[in-house]
């Protein structure tokens, strides 16, 4: 009796498991198909297409509201793989209507298939030709994204403007907001206001067919987002000086950078050699950026920003007014010069001129020797109790005038130049120096390194008498209502603006007198004053170098020219900036001989030439 006991509580336990598992499932099943949406959803999203809407990329105008950089329409040929038709797919008559190499659509595709359900770009850069004539074949897993591209009507500033390239791995990385196949500024305005000019992305829900086919829009658009157009830049630059600049500085290497005083608005800036920008957009970007790049003339680096030049006689602007402030030097003050400076053994040589001569005329003239003492009674001085610290004084003196830091602008890779420290010397000396060993830096020569926008930057403050706004190269973007608040701030040096009228009066002097070194700047009721450079060069010619601003009251352009190799200052640098001033200042130019005399000389570079 207790064994039939047994065996039917048994039985009535197993049918409680059984209802219980069965009780599970049908509560699991309805649980799926009221409640949980999550499998529902992802059968949809088999049959649903993500297509994202790239903005239009912000375009980018001169001080004049004259286009520098457009957008054009163009499109991105994409692929789902899983929706694609082996057995139907016509290579040969799809190579043929899009123009893609067979080689590449198979490595393409070969990507794709490895993620099959995610969209792959095949081509980028289809016209819109191209694409209406591929609308017409239908090929099944293959559509079509809008975006634009851009294009550069002047054809001119390529290191200024920069270019636009896809977005490598290690940029995914580091920027999670971008994916794949999306495009990024890569240099110059366009990467420095990327964020402006991007824009937002937009995207479009589709419902497809078993052939990809787009049926409908899904949820009649509800998901929808529209792109945000990037915001347009005007740029502070004259595009007619800087294309004029650009011919003018063909055949050399070297950097124009010319800068409105009263702004710190950049009216000009030409790295040479330079590229049309157009040459990086497109299909043949690729192969033209490696031929830019094997180019030994580095036509992608922008020395206007970045090259680190030694500045030559137009230093001894700054050798003068630290003389001036710190009380070891007056206007009137003569020194003599027997065509150099020489004390035993070391000799700094100079050219002929009268002698002996005063601040002004050591300026206009350009002596070696005048300086030389200047910059031996600065380090000198008795209150500092030796060259050593009377060197870490005028060192930062020279900081003060924007040179060994970076003057903070707006444009990427901007150059520190250099300016060296004690703790160089010591190093270099065994701490056993004094300010004859430095004597070279009198005449901007030895260790000194400066960026072309620095001197530019430096012709700005003695245009100002002792004060720059940090030099920018974008005056407004759409929608905001003023600049980086740093733009607008004034920046003293530490020398007082009444030392400058002798210095301003030695440039001017040196352009309008009998002796100066500039006078090939002269134009006619402007009042250019104007500084020479030769800055020597153990590679071959020495540099050509000049720095100048005008009208002298009131000045409206300071500009910096430097040519490697072009011999003298007044031989090269200074007619090309005479030019330039003239262009701005006259809107013409009434010497056209010399104009045909620049654009013509082609100089051989020993650095760059083998």
């Amino acid at each position: 009796m207790s064994r039939q006991v047994d065996g039917v509580a048994r039985m009535r336990t197993l049918q409680v498991v059984v209802l219980i598992v069965f009780g599970v499932i049908a509560l699991r099943v309805a649980y799926l198909q009221l409640i949980d949406r999550r499998y529902a959803d992802i059968a949809r999203g088999n049959t649903l297409r993500h297509e994202v809407q790239y903005p239009s990329r912000g375009e980018v105008f001169d001080r004049h509201g004259e286009f520098l950089v457009q957008s054009r329409e163009c499109y991105d040929l994409m692929v789902v793989y899983r929706d694609l038709n082996p057995d139907g797919f016509d290579t040969l008559r799809f190579c043929g209507v899009t123009g893609i190499d067979s080689g590449i659509l198979t490595r393409r595709l070969a990507d794709a298939r490895m993620h099959s359900r995610t969209p792959h770009m095949v081509m980028g850069y289809m016209s819109k030709e191209d694409k209406l004539r591929f609308d017409e074949c239908n090929f099944d897993g293959f559509y079509t994204i809008y975006r634009t591209v851009r294009q550069y009507p002047r054809k001119v500033g390529g290191n200024l403007l920069g270019y636009v390239g896809e977005v490598n791995p290690d940029m995914i990385k580091r920027y999670p907001s971008y994916r794949a196949g999306e495009y990024v500024g890569m240099s110059g305005v366009e990467s420095a206001y990327e964020e402006e000019l991007r824009g937002k992305k937009g995207v479009k829900i589709s419902e497809v067919d078993a052939h990809g086919t787009i049926q409908q829009s899904y949820e009649n658009g509800g998901f929808d987002s529209l792109p945000v157009p990037g915001r347009s830049i005007v740029c502070t630059i004259d595009a007619e000086l800087q294309l004029f600049a650009e011919e003018l500085m063909a055949g050399k290497v070297g950097a124009v950078v010319a800068i409105e005083p009263s702004t710190g608005e950049i009216l000009v800036m030409v790295s040479s050699p330079t590229y049309d920008p157009d040459e990086l957009v497109g299909r043949e970007r690729g192969n033209h950026y490696m031929e830019l790049l094997r180019n030994k003339r580095n036509p992608l680096f922008n020395r206007s920003v970045s090259a680190r030049y030694p500045p030559g006689s137009t230093f001894k602007l700054v050798q003068g007014l630290i003389g001036l402030e710190e009380g070891v030097l007056h206007p009137g003050q003569r020194y003599v010069c027997h065509e150099g400076y020489q004390v035993g053994r070391q000799r700094v040589k100079c050219h002929s001129h009268d002698s002996p001569l005063d601040l002004r005329f050591a300026v206009a003239t350009s002596c070696n020797a005048y300086f030389c003492y200047v910059f031996r009674n600065i380090l000198e001085n008795p209150k500092y109790g030796g060259s050593q610290n009377g060197f870490e004084v005028w060192k930062e003196y020279v900081r003060s005038f924007g040179f060994g830091r970076k003057l903070d602008s707006d444009f990427l890779g901007e150059g520190n130049g250099y300016i060296p420290d004690k703790e160089f010397y010591d190093k270099r000396y065994r701490k056993s120096w004094n300010a004859l060993t430095l004597l070279s830096l009198s005449i901007g020569q030895g260790e000194l390194g400066c960026t072309p926008l620095q001197m530019a930057n430096l012709a700005a403050i003695v245009a100002n008498r002792g004060y720059y706004y940090i030099p920018h190269i974008v005056r407004s973007v759409e929608g905001q209502d003023s600049l980086d608040r740093r733009f607008y701030e004034r920046h003293y040096t530490k020398v007082s603006p009444k030392h400058f009228e002798p210095i301003v009066q030695g440039m001017w002097q040196g352009v309008h007198e009998a002796g100066g070194t500039s006078g090939v700047a002269f134009l006619p009721g402007l009042d250019v004053c104007g500084k020479t450079g030769t800055a020597q060069n153990p590679h071959g010619q020495d540099h050509s170098t000049f720095l100048s601003f005008a009208p002298k009251d009131n000045p409206r352009i300071a500009i910096s020219v430097y040519v490697e190799n072009g011999g003298f200052g007044a031989s090269m640098a200074a007619p090309i900036a005479s030019l330039i001033e003239e262009q701005y200042l006259t809107d013409t130019v009434k010497r056209p001989w010399l104009v045909d005399m620049i654009k013509q000389k082609r100089i051989y570079y020993p650095v760059y030439d083998k």
